[in-house]
């Protein structure tokens, strides 16, 4: 045992005793040291890029997210222009027809085609002088149908959110395709003449219906597209008002029906009570009565005797 400890010593003091020995461990040293500063720095480098692209990814997503909700806001809040610029000297010929209005509106609502009148769905727009105009989207939608009517001419229909749709006839030169998606105020044809409203010349017969139903567009221009109303949905919930008012008085009258009942009940009550105290108080009446006639008779008798 001894000598094999003698043996690794001396190995160990022969190896320290060579050159190469400590500068060999120097380089070995220094190279694990200089492994260890170059992981380090690399570490640090990534840390502040994974952080920016963890950032980059958010921001990203914040955004992607404010867009849609814009977007949304904007679709929310758009409002039904009418489907001419704003600039352009305009006049609408045609009104809509309302079964609510006075019998001159109703009048200025019909149109007259082969000695028929012809209830209006919408306006007729026209201008002065009889010129052609840019017929604009009065908001923004997709094209759901280009077509050519008889009576009405070419004729555009644009879809839009809520349930609504948009018509445009009486159409010269179409500028949009079926399918195609077109934003607010985004000239779509030019106005022509139709069949029908030929007496009005060049014009643009413009409707508004919600969900399938036509409404009057004057009564919705500069409106949100979701506060547009089709009748039958304003006559419900003026029903529903009604009914809640006459539900009201129903139980009012209810009350007052109750009220009114008890009275008459007391007063037969009352008439009941003095039909059956009558009978006693006759008997009583007639005995008191008896008795005075009877105390009339001796008083009288005696009198004759004395």
């Amino acid at each position: 045992m001894e000598e094999n400890k003698n043996v690794s010593k001396n190995s160990w003091k022969r190896i320290f005793k060579k050159r190469w020995f400590f500068p060999a461990v120097y380089l070995a040293v220094a190279a694990l040291l200089l492994t260890g500063v170059l992981w380090y720095q690399n570490a640090i480098n990534q840390v502040p890029e994974a952080a920016e692209d963890m950032q980059d990814q958010l921001n990203g997503e914040q955004e992607s997210q404010d867009d849609e909700d814009a977007t949304t806001v904007m679709q929310q809040q758009e409002m039904l222009e009418m489907p001419v610029a704003e600039d352009l000297q305009t006049e609408i010929v045609t009104k809509f027809y309302d079964y609510g209005a006075d019998a001159e509106t109703q009048e200025q609502a019909l149109i007259l085609h082969e000695n028929q009148y012809y209830q209006s769905d919408g306006i007729d727009i026209s201008t002065s002088g009889d010129e052609a105009f840019d017929v604009s989207a009065a908001l923004s939608g997709t094209v759901a149908e280009v077509k050519q009517d008889p009576l009405l001419g070419n004729v555009v229909k644009l879809e839009h959110d809520f349930g609504v749709t948009t018509y445009y006839a009486s159409l010269e030169e179409i500028l949009v395709e079926q399918g195609s998606t077109v934003e607010q105020g985004q000239a779509i044809a030019t106005a022509g003449q139709n069949t029908l409203g030929q007496e009005h010349g060049i014009h643009v017969h413009f409707e508004v219906r919600k969900d399938g139903t036509p409404v009057n567009p004057e009564d919705f221009v500069n409106q949100p597209i979701n506060k547009i109303i089709a009748p039958d949905q304003e006559d419900a919930e003026s029903d529903t008002e009604t009914d809640t008012e006459t539900d009201q008085g129903t139980e009012a009258d209810t009350e007052t029906d109750d009220s009114e009942d008890k009275a008459p009940a007391a007063e037969e009550e009352d008439n009941t009570d003095d039909a059956e105290e009558t009978p006693e108080d006759t008997e009583e009446d007639s005995t008191n009565n008896s008795e005075s006639e009877m105390e009339n008779s001796e008083s009288s008798s005696a009198m004759e005797n004395a």
